[in-house]
């Protein structure tokens, strides 16, 4: 056995144990739960967060209709419609969570051994193109297994600056309608017959409940931002930090001569 055979030997022999220890060792920790407890664990915080501001919005739409009147009903109707918007950012936080798991698999038990072995032909091949789509499908699978714990991480860290907004707002909507059931049942259900009587009380109440639309907006926006933007925004920064750095370049053959000049060519050279 020649010193080139061997050497190879030995690069096909580290390119099997790297894609053996991929399959077998990094694809069971990418895709354990125990491996991303931290990130499921911020992620079903989030649930918990979206889950309690969708239940206090319903129940603030419900208790607003109970105020006489048509003042507060496109307040109602308002509230009444957030819940859709809080279902929207609850699929994406349930996404999340499946993709963590996903991408960890297919990183390691289907890219990373596909490199290996792009390796391996390359290295009888031996061609720069198999080298460059190894480096290039290598990235590729660290890049799509860390995509999403990094963009829970980033959105964790905006969403501690508003964590004490979100709290306020459920304290505010909970407090408001627990006012507005509470004049409801001191006025028999019948507000018409007592709108006289509590008029500022009614116009306190209704002031009151237009706060807390503006907040439960304000928290609609930032879940929003930190569920469904920002995982977005890592994604694509990935893909763009690999598109940038490792950019393949194909070589194409030099450009033939047009045939029409070859046979111009032929031509003076036979009259010489």
């Amino acid at each position: 056995m020649t010193k080139n055979n061997y050497r190879q030997m030995i690069k096909i022999a580290a390119a099997l144990v790297i894609a053996l220890i991929s399959v077998f060792v990094l694809a069971k920790y990418a895709t354990s739960p125990e491996f991303h407890a931290k990130t499921i664990q911020s992620l079903d915080e989030k649930k918990k967060t979206v889950m309690e501001l969708t239940a206090a919005s319903v129940a603030a739409s419900t208790a607003v209709t109970m105020i006489p009147g048509e003042t507060a009903t496109p307040i109602a109707e308002k509230l009444a419609d957030l819940s859709s918007y809080f279902l929207i950012v609850l699929c994406a936080i349930y996404l999340e969570k499946y993709l963590l798991t996903i991408t960890g698999f297919a990183a390691f038990q289907i890219l990373i051994p596909a490199a290996c072995l792009l390796y391996v032909i390359g290295l009888f091949r031996k061609k720069e193109i198999y080298r460059q789509f190894v480096v290039k499908l290598t990235v590729f699978a660290i890049a799509i297994a860390a995509v999403i714990p990094a963009g829970v991480k980033v959105a964790d860290m905006i969403e501690a600056t508003y964590e004490s907004s979100i709290n306020s707002t459920l304290a505010s909507a909970k407090e408001a309608t627990e006012e507005i059931e509470e004049n409801t049942e001191e006025s028999g259900g019948v507000w018409d017959k007592f709108v006289g009587a509590i008029k500022d009380g009614v116009s306190g109440i209704v002031t009151k409940v237009e706060t807390v639309l503006n907040n439960f907006i304000e928290s609609l926006a930032v879940m929003i931002v930190t569920s469904c933007l920002i995982p977005i925004l890592v994604l694509l920064f990935f893909v763009w930090f690999t598109k940038m750095i490792l950019g393949i370049q194909i070589p194409l053959p030099k450009k033939l001569p047009a045939v029409g000049t070859r046979k111009r060519n032929s031509n003076k050279s036979e009259s010489l």
